[in-house]
């Protein structure tokens, strides 16, 4: 789904997310399509999610949103092989 779709059928949400069509351009992650994993109460719990889901499977593209966020933001952080939401 895109975004805008996620942000339609999981309104005011803690999402639990997987990059399924991305690409890297000047500095910046561009996700075309996602994966809703789950929903979540909090950013606490989200990130507890996200946590147990990476360890299990490191290769997969995962992310935190809250579905109030406007856009996506995501900015890569080489020099620490993460990627970073703003």
């Amino acid at each position: 789904m895109t975004w805008e779709e996620i942000q339609h059928h999981y309104p005011h949400q803690w999402l639990l997310a997987e990059a399924i069509k991305a690409f890297s351009e000047s500095g910046r992650r561009i996700v075309e399509q996602l994966s809703v994993i789950s929903t979540f109460p909090d950013s606490v719990t989200a990130m507890q999610g996200y946590k147990q889901l990476h360890r299990e499977s490191p290769e997969r593209e995962l992310y935190v949103f809250h579905t109030d966020r406007e856009k996506l933001e995501i900015y890569e952080r080489n020099w620490l092989g993460i990627r970073g939401v703003r």
